[in-house]
């Protein structure tokens, strides 16, 4: 029988199911956050899984020892980063004061030459502390979600069990031959992505670290943490990172420490951006600038500041997934740049 509907039906059907996905989406965030970490995380060990069979390791074998080493590596941070969030906490009173003194001086420097704003008017439109509460509170959310450590590991291992078979399951539910192809392919492409995505991120990350500590930054450790995660973010995330340390920098060493804490960020992502991810992501994975804003503000609202800082990993999941399809081909095709597929 002909399909009679009409194509504005058909969009408006597609909007409200739209709709209707992403207000369970809000309302379930505190189930599906945990989740979608656990699948982010087993799909940046996948590969290492992989790696270990192909020499001989059994499946088990190789899980267990994936799974020993993300233990290891989260005991450790976490200790570190939660001795450093929990000082910074304390310390941001103080901060928040001197950045307050900062702010003020410069309202009047404007006030004495000719550009008077009100000390309420002032006050209403800067407010310096709120910017640093703002990231201690970012840091906390974060770490409040890894509380959940105990569920995120067990979905990650029974991700990773499951990884082996699910293609060929696939198969043969749907009785097709080549059913599997396109969940190989997008399988392929996400995990590629995540582990060259997570590590050009660590290395970002890793580098403004020691560049800070040079410097004698504090919480470097914290500032580095917020690199790494805010790199997942194309454009934006790299000022949204550095704000907090060069405002810091400023409070606690001066404007000229501070001109050096920018120009290390800059430096840093310019050249981890545009020479070392373009030669190692390759094509492919471009997103149109509106996209990463409206995806951007669309899971941080959904899924709060940990669905900021997995926006673009899921666009593009979902990305790579519509081009896997020929119906849905030309979707994918839309959410890229103006420009096609760059390096």
């Amino acid at each position: 029988m002909p399909d009679t509907t009409s194509p504005i039906s058909r969009l408006l059907v597609t909007f409200a199911a739209f709709t209707i996905i992403v207000a369970g989406l809000k309302m379930a965030d505190t189930l599906i956050v945990p989740f979608i970490l656990a699948v982010f995380i087993a799909m940046v060990v996948a590969p290492l899984v992989t790696w270990l069979r192909a020499r001989g390791m059994p499946n088990g074998l190789a899980i267990f020892l994936v799974v020993v080493l993300m233990l290891s590596i989260g005991f450790l941070l976490g200790a570190i980063v939660g001795s450093a969030l929990g000082n910074f906490r304390q310390d941001l009173p103080e901060y928040s004061s001197k950045l307050g003194a900062l702010s003020s001086g410069l309202q009047q420097w404007l006030s004495a030459r000719g550009i008077a704003v009100s000390a309420e008017q002032w006050q209403n439109s800067f407010d310096p502390g709120a910017l640093m509460a703002l990231v201690a509170n970012m840091l906390a959310s974060f770490g409040n979600v890894m509380t959940d450590g105990m569920m995120i590991l067990l979905t990650v291992i029974f991700i990773l069990a499951e990884n082996t078979g699910f293609a060929e399951k696939l198969t043969r539910a749907r009785g097709l031959n080549g059913s599997s192809q396109w969940l190989q392919t997008f399988t392929d492409s996400v995990n590629s992505y995540m582990a060259i995505k997570t590590a050009i991120s660590f290395v970002t990350g890793l580098v403004i670290f020691i560049w800070l500590s040079v410097l004698g930054v504090d919480y470097a450790v914290l500032w580095g943490l917020l690199t790494f995660l805010f790199n997942f973010v194309p454009a934006v995330g790299s000022v949204i990172a550095a704000v907090p340390a060069v405002m810091l920098a400023i409070i606690q060493l001066g404007f000229g420490s501070g001109a050096l804490v920018l120009a290390g960020f800059f430096v840093v992502n310019m050249l981890m951006g545009n020479v070392i991810e373009p030669r190692w992501m390759g094509r492919g994975l471009n997103l149109s600038p509106l996209v990463v804003f409206v995806s951007l503000v669309l899971w941080g609202w959904v899924l709060g500041p940990v669905g900021m800082l997995l926006s673009i990993p899921l666009t593009i999941m979902l990305k790579i997934g519509l081009e896997s399809q020929t119906e849905t081909r030309w979707i994918g095709t839309m959410l890229g740049a103006a420009d096609g597929p760059s390096g």
